[in-house]
């Protein structure tokens, strides 16, 4: 691996790291409900692509499926979570 292809990657995972840390403080100090809401979406999607940098920097294909399940269960959750906060219920 190219040092300037390590750099990037190290930097971005450092990046990432920070940001998914601002999200969960998002989600614990956020004043209202749909402040959580939008933090546990955005540490999904931050943790997708920590899995996905990872996964690039190790060589690894495993990583990349763990995100892709990831991407799932993030997408599921927040519609989820969307649907109890409009309507106070998740099964009709």
């Amino acid at each position: 691996m190219s040092t300037v292809l390590w750099l990037a990657l190290t930097w971005a995972q450092f990046a990432l790291g920070l940001a998914a840390c601002l999200s969960a403080w998002r989600i614990i100090a956020g004043p209202r409900a749909q402040d959580r809401v939008l933090g546990l979406d955005a540490l999904y999607i931050i943790t997708m692509l920590l899995f996905i940098v990872t996964g690039m920097r190790l060589g690894t294909p495993f990583l990349f499926e763990a995100a892709l399940v990831i991407a799932i269960g993030g997408f599921v959750g927040t519609v989820t979570l969307a649907k109890f906060i409009l309507r106070g219920e998740v099964i009709e």
